[in-house]
């Protein structure tokens, strides 16, 4: 069994090491095990875990809704529709973000054109006029 230190988990899911300690305290990741130093020794069960949560996290989930998404995991297979329930409810809030962004980007792409245009105007002005030589 391959256990990872502290700074191996930051490393390998870019959480900070206060971070993982809070997703610990507030029970978003179980408690983790501890060599007879006492210094904290994730497993690779832990560090996939933790790389849902960075997927969950990355896409906008709040905590709440991850604390109850990790809760039914822990509650067992029972809670699986309830799981796909958690999953769909935020898988369509990313979707209506990816919407509302690409509306957003589409109002930009605009801005951009009008600047193109007023900056090729403006230069056809300074350009002088070969006819009028």
């Amino acid at each position: 069994m391959t256990v990872y230190t502290p700074g191996q988990v930051a490393e390998e899911t870019g959480f900070s090491l206060d971070t993982l300690r809070y997703y610990e305290r507030i029970g978003l990741l179980e408690p983790v095990e501890r060599n007879a130093a006492g210094q904290r020794r994730f497993s690779e069960e832990d560090v996939g875990w933790l790389g849902m949560v960075r997927c969950l996290r990355d896409t906008g989930m709040p905590i709440a809704a991850m604390l109850r998404f990790a809760q039914l995991v822990r509650s067992g297979d029972h809670t699986v529709a309830d799981r796909i329930g958690v999953l769909e409810s935020h898988d369509a809030a990313i979707e209506a973000q990816i919407t509302l962004l690409r509306e957003r980007q589409r109002a930009i792409q605009r801005k951009i054109q009008y600047y193109r245009d007023v900056q090729a105007v403006a230069e056809l002005r300074e350009t002088p006029d070969p006819a009028r030589r």
